[in-house]
């Protein structure tokens, strides 16, 4: 099995290989603190050893719910907010043909998404869209009480029992959900659904391979099993006996922060792929939400070049000297588009006459690459072979793992996120909700 590769070289004029392998006795503490289970927010590991945890049977489980709700679905809808979505939403677009949602033919359900805004008329205009049509709903929540997942799923529930009627509907609900607590559990049970677990000690970013993006993976026609094996793989590269200079994880996450002590506060996660866009917004959650706290932390930012090099191009040119840059390559395309020539050659094209599109675009990554170091920005850049779901799994896991490593060599805890609660206190508060009767008073008499 091939598998990614990261290069640090297109930084090492901003720091040192001396400056990174100083941070080589902090990053073994942090894969000592994660393998032994002494680190803040140890109660949250259950990612570390999950890909090689995962049994035939669950898998088998998982394709089982897959292939019944194909069979009775023509959309389903996932329900979800943060990474209860944005892990499943990536690797579905990764993998997705473009323009899937417009072909007349579909092999598998159009996989949709509700529940990660409050938007009234994404919502009106996603009810209007399933009506008379044949849609399931996986909904994804531990509690079933989070605002914005608990008001799309009533809206679609109940559509969904007035279309075709409550018994059929308990066959195209599935709960991911906690095992034995909580609103949707106590939901699930009382009406039917298949259910799955999302595990206590895997926090919402680090779910992808869990039930919570495996599923919904599984329903869009994907490999679920090619995905696991290429995180086992990674699991085994970024293991605790791997030596530091042959660990990318942990060369990773000590580059990463010997970057952030020389000054560089944000990092920008680039591809030239556009079917990478989500997967950066899954990045930006599992790095913002694991490291954005007590005032620490790299800021997480995104770009989907070339497109973004005629916006935010001129900043990261020659605007301040507060960034790096990780580039996601993606080696090996799945289709094939030459160029032609054109007699009149009124565009000028002709030079491209006979060349691949994707050589164009691997000369703009490399011109990119080399104006961006040179106007000071370091580049650390993470190939990938193909966009395939082993490739994926082994990018998930790489980035899991380097993520714990780097919030220890940080000095944070990097499994909670107590930040994200003010603006929900704040929230409730407005809207009278029961018991927070004290809140309501004290934010009202501040507007």
């Amino acid at each position: 099995m091939k598998s990614i590769e990261l290069n640090i070289e297109k930084a090492l004029g901003t720091v040192s290989k001396s400056d990174v392998f100083a941070l080589q006795d902090k990053a073994a503490n942090g894969i000592e603190m994660l393998h032994k289970g002494t680190g803040k927010g140890n109660d949250f590991l259950g990612w570390l050893h999950l890909p090689s945890e995962i049994t035939e049977a669950h898998l088998a489980d998982l394709e089982a719910t897959a292939k019944q709700m194909k069979e009775r679905c023509d959309i389903v809808v996932v329900i979800g907010i943060g990474g209860s979505y944005l892990g499943a939403k990536a690797v579905i677009e990764a993998l997705s043909d473009t323009f899937e949602f417009l072909h007349h033919e579909h092999k598998n359900p159009i996989v949709l998404f509700a529940g990660q805004n409050i938007g009234e008329d994404y919502l009106y205009e996603l009810q209007t869209l399933l009506k008379g049509k044949s849609f399931g709903i996986v909904v994804i929540s531990k509690s079933g009480t989070t605002t914005e997942p608990a008001i799309a799923f009533r809206l679609l529930k109940e559509q969904l029992e007035a279309q075709v009627g409550k018994e059929e509907a308990k066959h195209r609900i599935v709960a991911i959900t906690d095992a034995h607590k909580g609103a949707l559990r106590k939901l699930a049970d009382t009406e039917g659904y298949k259910t799955f677990i999302i595990a206590d000690n895997v926090g919402g970013r680090f779910s992808v391979l869990t039930p919570v993006g495996l599923l919904p993976i599984a329903i869009a026609g994907f490999d679920i099993r090619a995905l696991v094996a290429g995180a086992v793989a990674m699991e085994k590269a970024c293991g605790e006996e791997v030596p530091f200079e042959q660990n990318p994880a942990a060369i990773y996450a000590a580059t990463r922060n010997a970057l952030y002590q020389s000054g560089k506060k944000v990092e920008i996660l680039v591809n030239f792929n556009p079917k990478l866009h989500y997967f950066a917004e899954w990045w930006k959650q599992l790095y913002g939400e694991s490291e954005g706290k007590d005032h620490l932390g790299i800021f997480p930012a995104s770009v989907d070049f070339t497109t973004d090099l005629h916006s935010m191009g001129q900043w990261i040119q020659e605007g301040e000297r507060i960034i790096f840059e990780t580039v996601l390559s993606v080696a090996q395309m799945k289709h094939t588009v030459t160029i032609p020539s054109d007699h009149e050659n009124l565009d000028g094209l002709n030079y491209l006459a006979g060349k691949r599109v994707d050589e164009v675009n691997k000369m703009a990554e490399l011109g990119t690459q080399i104006a961006h170091v040179d106007g000071g920005v370091p580049n650390l850049k993470i190939v990938v072979p193909e966009l395939t779901e082993t490739y994926l799994g082994q990018l998930i896991y790489f980035f899991e793992k380097a993520c714990g490593i780097s919030g220890y060599i940080l000095g944070v805890n990097p499994f909670n996120q107590p930040g994200v609660e003010a603006y929900k206190r704040n929230m409730f508060a407005l809207l009278n909700k029961p018991g927070y009767e004290e809140e309501s008073k004290a934010i009202q008499a501040r507007i």
